[in-house]
């Protein structure tokens, strides 16, 4: 089902607080475009004036850091990103925790997802997991939602590079103490957001991990 007849189904139900008055596609390609003429009930009771927003669909998605509790040693994975062209020379090749979409020719769970994602990204099997959170990426524009999740692996079966060539992958990967790791999202050299949120829940949560990885 197309997002916008699931966002006019979902309004139907709330249509008390959210008006659709009309939908269009500005673009069909790996990601879809669609444009909101909509109306809101604002706090104060009344309604808000018709205005339009833009909507970029994404498939669901999970990601998953990969750490070895017995070394202690976190890996990344660094990639190309056009999406960050802009920000070099610290970007476009960006540390990153492993990754995948959602789609039809594999209708996984996510966890099954990851665990593939893992293979095809970084060599490696997930031998346990904990799960971190699920969140909205950007919600401002996207419908993207990500699963996170911290996966035990064996450093020491690490390669140093992987990805899936027909997939236009070329990754290389990067093993690094859990505190060298920390102290890369405060330099700001980990800059995505999925990396840094698993980061800052594994420094949290560090012992604890520890001990039911």
């Amino acid at each position: 089902m197309p997002i916008s007849k699931k966002i006019e189904l979902i309004c139907n139900k709330n249509f008390d607080k959210v008006k659709i008055l009309g939908t269009e596609v500005l673009h069909q390609g790996f990601c879809r475009v669609e444009k909101y003429t909509l109306q809101t009930r604002l706090f104060n009771g009344s309604w808000s004036s018709p205005h339009t927003r833009e909507v970029v669909t994404q498939r669901q998605a999970a990601a998953a850091l990969p750490y070895d509790p017995i070394a202690d040693v976190v890996i990344l994975i660094e990639q190309f990103r056009v999406g960050a062209l802009e920000f070099f020379p610290q970007a476009p090749w960006l540390l990153e925790i492993v990754a995948g979409l959602m789609d039809k020719k594999h209708e996984h769970s996510f966890e099954d997802l990851v665990k593939r994602e893992m293979q095809e990204e970084a060599g490696l099997e997930i031998l346990t997991m904990l799960p971190i959170c699920d969140c909205l990426v950007s919600p401002g524009i996207l419908t993207e939602r990500i699963k996170l999740y911290c996966a035990r692996v064996d450093a020491n079966k690490a390669p140093q590079f992987s990805g899936l060539a027909h997939e236009h992958e070329d990754i290389r990967l990067h093993l690094m103490s859990s505190a060298e790791a920390f102290a890369a999202v405060r330099s700001g050299l980990v800059n995505n957001v999925a990396a840094i949120i698993a980061l800052q829940w594994l420094e949290l949560n560090l012992t604890t991990v520890k001990k039911r990885l």
